[in-house]
């Protein structure tokens, strides 16, 4: 069955021949474009040069961290999440190589570790202690004594 048809039902004028409603807002932004417009044929100031001078120190800063980078060695330290005797060690390490080594970065788990994994490594070189695939009670890394540990990755990296 057909939709009946309304009575009085105008069709819409277009929007020339709707009127105009001016508003408070409308007759602001008016007047605001106007006074852009005469903004904008003004040239608009340069940085003054105190900003110039220190993007350029920052470039200067960058450029000498990664000489000094370059410089310092970076000891990576991988360690299983599943137990906190691995953690513990792990803090233990990376304490006493930043207390007697000068200029040594120590990073620990810097991507996601291993299961049953402890590994003390240089970053991009050699290895000082792997210990992979250990499964509980991890007696390997418990007979560790720390103190020769700590003391025998000191006299390689010297």
């Amino acid at each position: 069955m057909a939709p009946k048809k309304r009575r009085g039902v105008q069709e819409k004028p277009e929007k020339s021949e709707l009127p105009v409603r001016v508003t408070r807002g409308a007759a602001k932004r008016a007047a605001n474009t106007i006074s852009a417009d005469l903004e904008a044929e003004v040239p608009k100031p340069e940085l003054p040069p105190k900003k110039r001078t220190k993007k350029a120190e920052k470039e200067e800063q960058r450029g000498k961290e990664s000489s000094e980078a370059a410089e310092t060695k970076t000891i990576v330290i991988e360690h299983c999440k599943q137990c906190t005797s691995f953690k513990t060690r792990a803090i233990q390490v990376k304490e006493g190589l930043e207390k007697d080594v000068s200029g040594i970065t120590v990073l620990v788990n810097p991507d996601k570790p291993r299961r049953g994994c402890f590994e003390i490594r240089e970053e991009g070189g050699e290895t000082f202690i792997s210990l992979l695939d250990m499964k509980r009670p991890f007696n390997p890394m418990k007979a560790l004594d720390m103190g020769k540990v700590i003391s025998d990755i000191i006299d390689k990296i010297k």
